[in-house]
């Protein structure tokens, strides 16, 4: 009986040590998220599952051209992943299918070359906006497709909740991300 009464002691501590860790690895280092919906096409498509990296903004800021998935502006409760385009205090401005973003240091702006993109991609809208402190200006890929700072403005950096660090499914199309090179 007491061998019986040792064993289950032994289940429960590991038990008990298992639940711990998926929590505070899930709380605080990456959490799962199912893209739903076709805004970061082709990079991400619906039903893509992917994993987040929570950990590294506590350290660092966000960076152009990683992807982030945050909370919408318009309804917490909602998340949506985009591309980080504007940094704070820069100015973006969309215009005749083209991006450029202006850096407060430099007058003259940058049209972004983004490789990420399909070549005939054009962006569509007209948006100049200039940001504040802690906010960003982010973009689905599929730019015909996207409800993002261009309709509902900057987001804020409280609202991130981190960058997208593996894809996990589809099977065939398991990586993990890196921001690109502009």
């Amino acid at each position: 009986m007491k061998s019986f009464l040792y064993a289950l002691r032994e289940i429960i501590e590991i038990v008990l040590v298992a639940v711990l860790v998926v929590f505070g690895v899930r709380s605080f280092l990456v959490q799962p998220f199912l893209v739903s919906g076709a805004s970061m096409e082709p990079t991400f498509h619906g039903g893509d599952y992917i994993l987040i990296n929570e950990l590294s903004y506590r350290f660092r800021e966000p960076e152009r051209g990683e992807v982030v998935v945050f909370r919408y502006p318009g309804d917490e409760k909602t998340f949506f992943i985009k591309r980080i385009i504007g940094l704070p205090g820069e100015r973006v401005v969309v215009t005749g299918g083209n991006l450029y973003v202006y850096n407060p240091e430099h007058e003259e702006g940058r049209l972004m070359s983004e490789v990420y993109l399909p070549n005939e991609l054009v962006t569509v809208g007209e948006k100049d906006i200039t940001l504040g402190e802690n906010e960003f200006f982010v973009m689905g890929d599929n730019r015909d497709a996207s409800f993002d700072s261009r309709q509902w403005g900057p987001l804020k950096r409280s609202e991130v909740v981190g960058s997208v660090w593996v894809r996990l499914w589809p099977l065939n199309q398991v990586m993990a991300f890196e921001k690109p090179v502009y």
